[in-house]
């Protein structure tokens, strides 16, 4: 998919961090097709070893709050989620973030349960590296500030010096992503926060985009999962908040990381889109919540559940009998590659370049043998290909072959469709016969193809 090709683009331009994410997922990737080869299938077996590792780690979490079948059960309904099977295939930071959040959890119980004091040094790493991950990970620190300051019990921590230990550890741990920011006028930091708290507003209240999370939120983890999950937090609520009895320790603990995550991101979602993986991490120790409650028969249901939605999504996968209208798909790429290299092979001296956003040139960047341009041609934001050292200047007065998608194309012929900005970049511009990709005897895929002659570089 595109995500994945994006990664490996991340991983192919070694860097202490990036420009829409920390680097965790680029370093895993070039490690493993580093020692592996550059194929689809070395992306996959990254993404399923990692998940399989945090699958492993969960257990043993679980297991410091459940019984030996309880723990069980808690493993089976994470395994059982479409949110384990995205992790297992498609590269994206969470995979890492996953695997880093259950070890900062599993160290966080050691240093304050279990009062093994160095275990704090072990817990400022590993958030650290979850944060390396992802920046939704600043939710551990704030998870962990959050139950010391509740807890009567374990509040005394914040005296003692182990805790700030962690968060110096901590800050080191991160300490490339900050380098990398600071070197970048705190470009990632920027993207990650300011310009998009500047797009949330009142004037965007939208109550379908929070039914919307609801449901892409139901589907992820299987709706028979995601209606136990609410009915537990709402019997939380009533009992600890409304009817104020006492919670114990280990509870406390898991509704931390759980409560800020989930509702943080539902309160956002009647005014701003929230993305089906952003809260991912709160279903760590959510999971480990409901497995306290959830029986034998309500197990059944939602591998029951799980097992049908999992062959139908199955046969999509290998038959795609539904084409997507979208981007954000697993189909026909590498025709698509080697349609584009027949086309260049009639202008050898063109180079290459696609707009929308990232996807189409990550593709092309995974299955070519040259560099494929971005946006970035034209003069516009082009995400982490803004960042890669590339000389514009030095393509001045080439041809280039602009490659358009068109997603939700409604025919099979030529489109004058392209960015407005083209022309002034070009001194022409001829569109070529469209590229389509077939699957089936239907097309699935419409990209327009465009000769531009004599490119200009924007002026800085």
């Amino acid at each position: 998919m595109p995500q994945d090709a994006y990664y490996y683009f991340y991983s192919q331009h070694p860097a202490l961090s990036y420009f829409d994410h920390p680097p965790a997922i680029a370093w895993l990737l070039r490690i493993f097709t580093t020692l592996l080869g550059k194929h689809v299938f070395v992306l996959k077996l990254t993404d399923t070893i990692v998940s399989l590792l945090s699958l492993f780690v969960f257990y043993y979490l679980a297991r410091h709050f459940l019984s030996l079948q309880r723990a069980t059960n808690a493993v089976i309904l994470f395994f059982s989620t479409l949110m384990f099977t995205i992790l297992s295939l498609i590269s994206t930071p969470d995979v890492p973030l996953i695997l880093f959040w259950c070890l900062s959890l599993l160290v966080l119980y050691h240093a304050i349960f279990l009062q093994k004091k160095y275990y704090w040094i072990w817990a400022g790493i590993m958030m650290g590296l979850a944060f390396d991950s992802k920046y939704t990970a600043i939710f551990l620190p704030a998870g962990t500030a959050l139950f010391l300051m509740l807890s009567n019990k374990y509040r005394k921590h914040l005296s003692s010096p182990w805790p700030w230990l962690a968060a110096l550890c901590f800050i080191i741990t991160i300490s490339p992503v900050i380098i990398w920011n600071v070197q970048s006028n705190f470009a990632s930091f920027k993207f990650q926060s300011s310009q998009r708290a500047g797009s949330i507003s009142l004037a965007n209240l939208n109550p379908v985009s929070f039914l919307g999370v609801i449901a892409h939120q139901s589907a992820i983890l299987i709706p028979i999962l995601f209606s136990i999950l609410i009915v537990v937090v709402y019997k939380y609520c009533r009992k600890y908040i409304f009817k104020r009895l006492k919670i114990s320790a280990e509870k406390l603990f898991l509704l931390c990381f759980f409560i800020p995550v989930f509702f943080g991101f539902f309160a956002v979602s009647f005014i701003y889109w929230i993305k089906l993986n952003w809260m991912m991490p709160a279903y760590i120790s959510g999971i480990i919540l409901v497995s306290m409650y959830t029986g034998r028969r309500l197990i059944r249901y939602q591998l029951l559940f799980s097992l049908v939605i999992h062959l139908v999504l199955a046969v999509e996968v290998f038959f795609y009998p539904v084409n997507i209208k979208s981007d954000d798909t697993w189909e026909g790429w590498d025709k698509l590659a080697t349609e584009v290299q027949n086309r260049r092979s009639y202008y050898p001296t063109a180079f290459i370049f696609a707009a929308d956003d990232y996807k189409t040139s990550a593709i092309l960047n995974f299955y070519l043998p040259e560099f494929v341009y971005s946006v970035n041609v034209l003069g516009a934001p082009a995400l982490q290909f803004d960042y890669i050292g590339t000389n514009l200047n030095a393509l001045k007065g080439k041809d280039a072959l602009y490659i358009n998608s068109v997603p939700r194309f409604k025919n099979e012929q030529q489109e004058n469709l392209y960015p407005d900005s083209l022309p002034a970049h070009f001194t022409s511009i001829t569109q070529l016969e469209p590229i389509l990709i077939k699957k089936n005897g239907k097309t699935i895929l419409k990209f327009l193809v465009f000769l531009c002659k004599n490119y200009l570089p924007p002026s800085k």
